[in-house]
């Protein structure tokens, strides 16, 4: 027995004290809040819209008002729903998840907004509506696994975003490492973190391994992304391009249903036929998957396997996408899941198809994959086999992230910032395809 009586009922109402003020900002029975937190923005896929995301712990209005004015009255009003979201952790802790789209926006036009209702408000934040049509030229900061412990590139990033270098973000897969850990206390602050980002521009997003628990269901949650498959693929059009995300995860995680992997196939090619058709309008197809066909890393991953399951498919021969993505002449595939970036040269089935020794990736004869992992989480960097492969060009082990500047719709500039160099530029590469013939690679 403890020398004071009492003790343990003392601290333990000390520590449920303590539990509770802390989770007064987080969903708390005793003390909930209905003020806004991690508001983020996504493109729904129709011009002239966006889509606001929030977080509240108890029931409310989900309104958002806006306006073209820093200061002074925001005059117009859009509502929209919640939905609650229960964690599958052992608190069974409850959300609302609330998504209002705002539509009919003045295309380049910037927009000042807030949201939440009467019983709380957001501050205010900034967005800038994506241009309409695809003669524009959009840029894009890339980067994959981001966690709310050793985010190394967050603070360039939001430095980038005060300045308006970006219209969107491509967010390719792991997010918190992980959102669902502590009862999903975790991806709360890592939306957080990302706020400063994400409230400013369309965070776009594709699903990683990390994600896994519960079936996807805090990714699925959390993220609003375009199409009605929760978030694991959809597509969308940017300028003169075509980015499609999907989920390479349907590949690994099968007691959830092998059917999810024919599923997403059939979707990949069916939208991969209605983008070639329309390549006159949007020459280039991008894709976001989080598991890579290829790397050089020094682990045991999937791409480091001669037959990969998200190159070759399962069994080595059922839905693989090299096959697939080559066929429909995909300009650029966009990775992330090793934490450091490498870029390939031109390939196709372990072969290199420069366009030619002087200017390898002048018309290549084949897609063009960026593996931009090392945004930073608690798993730290990732090392590189000792010899680079035949295929590899460029490999950094560093933080950082990448920048993508969608010129034309003959030239993409790829540029690697490195977090330890203080943004010093590691890579920088052109990406050039003519305008016709890109059906198919010759």
């Amino acid at each position: 027995m403890h020398p004071l009586p009492g003790y343990w009922s003392c601290c333990s109402l000390l520590l449920l004290f303590s539990l509770g003020v802390q989770e007064g900002v987080q969903g708390s029975p005793g003390a909930p809040s209905a003020a806004p937190e991690q508001v983020h923005l996504s493109y729904p896929g129709e011009p002239g819209s966006m889509t606001v995301t929030w977080t509240t712990w108890v029931p409310t209005r989900s309104e958002v008002q806006f306006g073209l004015q820093p200061t002074g009255p925001l005059p117009l009003r859009a509502q929209g729903t919640f939905v609650p979201f229960v964690d599958g952790g052992i608190l069974r802790r409850k959300l609302y998840i609330h998504r209002v789209t705002l539509r009919k926006l003045l295309p380049g036009v910037q927009y000042v907004y807030r949201c939440g209702s009467a019983q709380g408000w957001s501050r205010r934040f900034r967005f800038r509506a994506l241009k309409n049509g695809a003669h524009w030229s959009p840029r894009l900061a890339v980067f994959g696994d981001l966690g709310a412990d050793n985010p190394k590139a967050l603070p360039r990033l939001r430095r980038d975003t005060q300045q308006g270098m970006y219209d969107a973000v491509l967010h390719v897969g792991d997010f918190a490492y992980n959102m669902d850990q502590d009862n999903a206390r975790v991806g709360d602050r890592f939306m957080r973190l990302i706020e400063p980002v994400a409230a400013s521009l369309p965070y776009m997003t594709c699903p990683g391994n990390h994600e896994e628990r519960y079936n996807f269901s805090n990714y699925k949650a959390r993220f609003s992304m375009p199409g009605d498959n929760e978030g694991l693929w959809y597509s969308w059009d940017l300028g003169p391009a075509h980015i499609i995300s999907f989920s390479t995860e349907v590949y690994f995680f099968l007691h959830y249903g092998r059917h999810l992997v024919q599923r997403q196939f059939r979707w990949l090619e069916s939208d991969l036929q209605k983008a070639n058709k329309n390549r006159a309008a949007r020459p280039w197809i991008i894709t976001m998957g989080h598991r890579p066909m290829y790397c050089s890393n020094a682990d045991l991953d999937d791409c480091t396997r001669h037959e990969s399951k998200v190159r070759r498919g399962l069994q080595g021969k059922l839905y693989g996408l090299e096959d697939l993505f080559y066929k429909y002449g995909v300009d650029l595939q966009l990775w992330a899941h090793e934490h450091s970036y490498e870029r390939l040269w031109p390939i196709y089935n372990y072969q290199v198809f420069n366009g030619s020794e002087e200017m390898p990736y002048t018309n290549p004869r084949g897609p063009v994959h960026i593996i931009t992992g090392s945004a930073g989480c608690e798993e730290r960097l990732t090392p590189f086999a000792v010899f680079p492969r035949p295929w590899s060009a460029v490999r950094v082990k560093e933080y950082g992230y990448t920048r993508l500047h969608i010129l034309n719709g003959t030239h993409i500039h790829i540029q690697q910032v490195s977090d330890d160099q203080d943004g010093k530029i590691v890579d920088d590469v052109w990406v050039v395809r003519p305008l016709f013939g890109r059906r198919m690679y010759l």
